[in-house]
This record gives structure tokens, sequence and C-alpha cells, in this order.
């Protein structure tokens, strides 16, 4: 008993040092997707415009839903499905069945909003936001539920039931047309639940002492929930007649028991079910890909556009974050906030419905191992906490509190090109002090330079502003990023964060292959910075902009000069990974940041959301991912542990985008396929010998020698976007390899060997 009163003290003591620790349940929450199974549609609420607005696709057909405004969630059952507005003030619903979908309007007020939102076969259900009084609907009439002013934390409906976890308790209570529900409100009679979701005749949800509990029909295995796996290992279900899916929170993939197919090796944000298919959101790009012998589909991915991950709010996220290109996806108005994970003291593993009994030599077994852990645990806990307290009593730690950023650094070379490098840790506010050799500019001064930031002067636009040619006073030209211009303070905190980052990394890198800082000006509210001005503009530009793609005579269209644009990004790259010390990690790799001078020379830019890394191949955890979709790296976004093996990804996905000419997220109308990632649309025709089908048709077919250089960089491509970090190469081996591709264009033809590919 005294350890595992030590091992509570120590847990306790930990989390009290988390301030502000927000626990929210991960599970069950309102979707942005939703499938009408009777019908075979699959709807979702589409991002990256100003509204909101529904977009639905069944019969190889896509229909636009209207009115044209904006929704935060949805939900579907036989025949039809509904739609909450943002803001919860109103409820509307379409028939599917029919050819045109014509809205119903369910329920409107003026001040009393709705949350939750679910349908079932026939009934439509909601909670109250204040008072958490469930509403529910059949046929378009409100009906009385069981007990006057039922008060719930969350519902959820299945084939002719309704289930919510009262406040009061958080015990389940199921009402409905037929003895399911009933049913499954016996079986978890003696639970306090905090989270669950229905299928067609079973529910699945997670208790308050964290275990994963499966509840109803059971004719198919789909309450048996697999062996050894902790309900913290799940962000997400999907429940259907005879199956149960769930989200992996460590990666994303999909894992079912019960009668269902899963897609392989494929990473999903959420996840949504009919009753004989499952449709999932794509972390990658944001698409829908739906699978199943219930699917009608003639391809698994739904040529629907970017589904938003979650609704758009105008309220301040919570302590968890916010999702990643937030604003953007949300058309330039509103966030949408990351859903935090459960957090219990300690996460009970699931037990298996055939587990010894107690006292059997397994269950002993498993009990000791416990032990062990707790025991090793709490020793360790012990061992640090009393470190520490001799630290401080002796003195020898006080410098580490007192001073933080008096760590020393080294030095490092880059043995070809660039010089050496010492990054220090620079307060915010405080780079210009610390800026090396860098131009200080008035304000007035480069307004003139860009005729006031003209629009026709207008470039681009970086990490925190919009990028302006300019011309100084002195004839040089210059690239001026002028920070937002917004007066709210999320957008300040951005841009001071996002100018001082820049300012403090590329004061002090010198390499042919980054972009050069000039200078910078800070008036009052204004934050800019001067770059050497890059005269040939983006290669995102030279591969994607119809300006320069309807150009067939273009200078990027060789494969020598894509392969020679390739290796000077991961040079550069490969200097902030290995040379800066402490290294740097970009964290937003794509091929509007790589960058053209007068000589065609590819330089990389924006250092906006760069971080200082770890030594070596370690792990830092960063308060929330950012990035750009279709580059980010899945492993990151999920985990928000990054590493420099990010940075590969988006490097792998600019390799993909040279191959094939394709953005990192397009439309090939061609093939008359959806919107979908290059990685999933590249990477099993190389992996399947199909390499000439997918190169750029612009470059046209390599020559021979070509042909082995483009080999060995499309092979060097998917070691780059593996979905595991430590299974892709480091940039000093892309580097190796790219060198070897050049080379190979630049000679007569060579035997190709796969020991010239310097992967792990």
């Amino acid at each position: 008993m005294t350890l595992v009163y030590i091992f509570i003290f120590f847990t306790t003591f930990i989390t009290s040092l988390a301030p502000n620790r927000v626990v929210v349940n991960g599970l069950g929450l309102a979707s942005t997707t939703a499938i009408t199974y009777g019908t075979a549609t699959v709807c979702g609420i589409l991002a990256d415009h100003q509204t909101q607005f529904i977009q639905c696709y069944r019969n190889n057909r896509t229909i636009l839903v209207q009115p044209n405004v904006s929704f935060e969630a949805i939900s579907g059952g036989k025949t039809f499905f509904c739609g909450l507005r943002s803001g919860g003030f109103s409820l509307l619903c379409w028939d599917t069945s029919s050819v045109s979908f014509n809205p119903r309007r369910i329920y409107q007020s003026d001040d009393v909003a709705l949350t939750d939102l679910t349908v079932g076969d026939s009934q439509i259900c909601a909670r109250e936001v204040n008072s958490s009084i469930v509403r529910c609907w059949r046929g378009g009439a409100l009906f009385q539920l069981p007990g006057e002013a039922l008060k719930v934390k969350t519902i959820t409906s299945g084939s002719g039931f309704t289930c919510g976890i009262l406040i009061n308790g958080s015990r389940v209570l199921c009402w409905g047309s037929n003895d399911v529900g009933a049913e499954i409100q016996k079986g978890f009679e003696n639970m306090s639940m905090s989270s669950l979701i229905a299928g067609e005749s079973h529910a699945c949800g997670l208790s308050q002492i964290g275990t994963l509990v499966c509840k109803g029909n059971n004719d198919s295995g789909q309450l048996n929930v697999p062996y050894g796996a902790s309900a913290f290992e799940f962000s997400g279900l999907a429940l259907g007649a005879n199956f149960t899916c769930a989200v992996r929170q460590s990666n994303g993939f999909v894992v079912c028991w019960g009668h269902s197919d899963v897609i392989e090796n494929v990473s999903f944000e959420s996840i949504v079910a009919g009753l004989d298919f499952v449709c999932g959101l794509a972390r990658s790009n944001l698409l829908l890909v739906c699978w199943g012998p219930g699917w009608s589909g003639s391809q698994n991915d739904v040529p629907l556009g970017w589904i938003i991950p979650g609704p758009c709010v105008q309220t301040p996220c919570s302590s968890c974050g916010v999702y990643p290109n937030s604003e953007t996806l949300c058309g330039g108005s509103g966030s949408i906030c990351t859903s935090c994970q459960t957090e219990l003291p300690v996460a009970v593993p699931l037990l298996p419905t055939n587990m010894p009994p107690q006292g059997s030599s397994s269950s002993i077994g498993r009990n000791k191992l416990l032990l062990a852990l707790v025991i090793v645990g709490s020793i360790g806990a012990f061992a640090g906490l009393c470190t520490i307290i001799f630290c401080l009593w002796v003195g020898l730690c006080r410098s580490w509190f007192d001073n933080p950023e008096s760590v020393q650094l080294t030095s490092a070379v880059d043995p070809n090109v660039g010089a050496p490098v010492r990054i220090e840790n620079v307060p915010s506010g405080s780079s210009s002090k610390h800026a090396d050799k860098t131009e200080e500019f008035v304000l007035a001064e480069l307004s003139a330079a860009t005729k006031h930031f003209s629009t026709q002067n207008k470039i681009g636009a970086g990490s925190f502003g919009i990028v302006y040619k300019g011309k100084l006073s002195d004839g040089r030209e210059v690239a001026i990023k002028r920070g937002d211009t917004s007066t709210k303070t999320k957008k300040i905190q951005e841009k001071e964060s996002a100018f001082h980052s820049e300012l403090a990394l590329l004061s002090r890198l010198h390499h042919k292959h980054l972009v050069k800082l000039v200078g910078s000006c800070e008036d009052k509210d204004e934050r800019l910075l001067v770059y050497e001005y890059m005269s040939n503009g983006s290669l995102h530009d030279h591969l994607h902009n119809k300006k320069n793609v309807e150009k067939s005579s273009s200078i990027v269209n060789s494969w020598k000069m894509r392969m020679r644009i390739a290796l000077d990004a991961a040079r550069g790259i490969e200097y902030l990974h290995n040379y800066a010390v402490p290294p740097i990690i970009h964290r937003d790799i794509k091929s509007s940041n790589i960058l053209l001078d007068a000589n065609w020379t590819a330089r990389v830019s924006d250092f906006g959301l760069s971080l200082l890394g770890p030594e070596s191949d370690q792990e830092i955890m960063a308060s929330k991912a950012v990035g750009t979709v279709g580059y980010i790296d899945p492993e990151y976004f999920v985990l928000n542990v990054l590493t420099a093996k990010s940075d590969v990804y988006g490097f792998g996905v600019v390799l993909l985008e040279l191959l094939t000419g394709k953005r990192a997220v397009f439309s090939d109308s061609e093939e008359g396929t959806g919107p979908m990632g290059v990685v999933e649309y590249a990477g099993p025709r190389v992996m399947a010998g199909e390499l000439q089908s997918l190169l750029d048709k612009r470059v046209g077919q390599p020559e021979s020698n070509e042909a082995e250089a483009v080999q060995l960089v499309a092979y060097t491509a998917m070691h780059c976007v593996n979905m595991e970090g430590k299974e892709r190469p480091c940039m000093t081996d892309i580097v190796a390899n790219l060198e070897r591709a050049v080379t190979l264009c630049e000679e007569e033809p060579v035997s190709f060997s796969t020991s010239t590919v310097s992967l792990p």
C-alpha cells in the first residue's frame, strides 16, 4: 500500500504542475460529414469558402445543397440528413430519396441554440446549449421524451432509438420505437459513461474509469473490442449494422471488429458509418474516402472538395489549440478548434471477454507486470524529485532558472557551401538587438519602394503577411514582406512571433540556397522584412500557375533542371538540419517556399513558422501543429511531436510535384477523379512500377539516362512521405541521391543499381 500512496502522491504532484489542463472527451462529437445509408448518399461541409455550405455525392453525381449558408454539423439517417446552421439557431433537413434536395426547416430560434445533432432512422434529436435539455422530432414534429426536461451531456442515435448520457449520475438512458434501445440501456445500467456512439443495434463508449465498452447486439462480433486495446488508443468511433470501427490516435489508421473491411495505410481525421459502409476524412488532404459492401461509388475517393474537420467558430479556442490552416479552411473568418483527448491518471487496459479468471497464471503475470511498472514509475519519480531538490539546495541548478538563455552553443561549418552559423535563443521583442549586420529601414522608405504597397507590386504571401516587389533608392531590387495589418489580437501576436522568428534566424544564416535577409523595419505596429529579390519567382508558380504552365518553352520543363532545383532546395534544408547549431526545423516546406533567383538557383524561404530543434534527431513537443494542407507531416499533425523528419515529408511532396506536375492537392478532370493528394495519387503507381504513366507530360518522356535519374528521385520521394518519421531518410541521404540523379542526367546512360539509393 505504501507504493500505491507514493504513486498517487507523485501523480497528483506532477498533474498539479500543468496549468489549466482542460479534460475533454474526443469521442462522439458532432461531425462535418454524414451518410444517408438508404440512398448511398455522402455529404460534407466544404472548406476554403466564405460560407461553409454542404455538398453531397450520390449515383456518381455531385449535388450542391441549398441554401448556400454556413453549417457547423450534419448527421444522416435512412433516407434523409439534417444540418445545424452555424451558431446552432436553425435546423434544416433534406430528403435524399428525391431528385432535388429541397430543404425543410425543423427548428428556428432567436435565442436558444442547439448542439449535438444526431439522426437515426426517422428521428432527429439535438441538445440545447445552455440548458442541456434534449429536443427530438419525428416526421418533422416535436415529440415527448421520457421524463420531463431531460438533461444530458451528449446524445447519439441508432436504428429506431436514441441514447443520452444523463448529467446527473452519467448513466445511459435510451428511448425510441423498438426494444434495441432498452437492451443497450440495460447493458450500461451499472456504468458511468463519458461518451457514447450508436450503430444499428449496438453502442460503444468510454466509461469514466477509462475503459472502452460496447453493448447491444453481438451477432457479428461487433462488441468484441480487440484484445489489449486501450480506450486511449482511439480518437474516434463509427458503428454500422454488424461492425465497429475506430481511428487510432497514434497514426490515424482505422481498425475494425465485426464484419468490415478497412483501408490500409491511410491516416484519417475522423470516420462516419452507414449500415454497411464507412467514410473517412483523410488527414493528408481533408478529402473523403469511402469503402465497404454498401458503397456504390466507382472508386473509394469521393469527388467533393476539402471538408472542414470541425465547425468554424468565432470564439477563442481552449488550450487544446487551433487546427492547422484553420483560418484558410474557414474561408478567412473563424477558427477550427482541435479537440483534446481524454486524460486520466492511469489508463486502464481493456480486458477481453475471454480473459483468464482471477488467480490464473496469466492474470497473475499481468498483475506482476502492472506492479512492476508502478514500482519503477514511483521510484523514478521519487529519484527525480530528490535530484531537483538537492540540485536547488546546493545551488547547481540556479543558473538554469535565472538565465535560461545562457546555454553555450558551438559553431558548425557546412564543408561544401555556407558560413559557420551559431544560433542563439532570442527572446521575442529583442531580436533586432541580436541581428547580425542587417540593415534597419524606415517605413517611409519601404513604402516609397513599393509604390505605397500597391496591389501592382504584390508578388505573394508569406507566413505573416503580404510580399511586395520594391526598388530601394539606391536601385536595389528587393522583396518586402509586410506583416498583417489586422487589428485582431490573435493576428498581432502571430505577426510578432513570425517576424521575430525570421529576423532571429535569417540574420544569422548565410547559405547560397537560403533566401538572404537584407534588413528589417519596426515602426509602431508595422513589422517588415526586406529580402533579396528572387526574379524568377517560386517553384509553385512555374509548376502550377496558368501563365507559366502555358509556356511550353519554360526553362523548368526539363528533367535536368527539375533535378537541379530539387538538389538546391535539399542542400538548403540539409544546412538547416545539420549545420545550424542548434538545428532549425522549417515546418512549412512546400513548392511556394522554394524561390528561384536570376540564375535559376533554388533557395528556401519563409522562416516565420520555423523552430530551433533539439540536438541530433530527437523529438520536441510543439504547442500545436502548423503547416500547409497537403504538405504537413501526418505524424506531426496527429501527435504534435516534431522532428527534422517533418520537413522531409514536405520535401517528399515537393519531389512528387516535380515528377508529376500536379499540385499537392488537386482535381484531375482528365481522369475523372475528384480532389486528391499527390501522395495518394503517385504512391500506388510508383510502387506498382507504373512511373511512366504519372510523369509530367510537359517535360516529355525522359531519355534513357534521365529515366534512371527520374526513377531514383521517385523512390526517394516515396521514402520521404513514409507515414512513420523514423522510416524516412535524413536530408544528407536525400542530397546524395539527388546529386546522383543530376549526374545521371549529365552523363551517358549507365547501368542502374539499387545500391546507389542512400536510404535506410
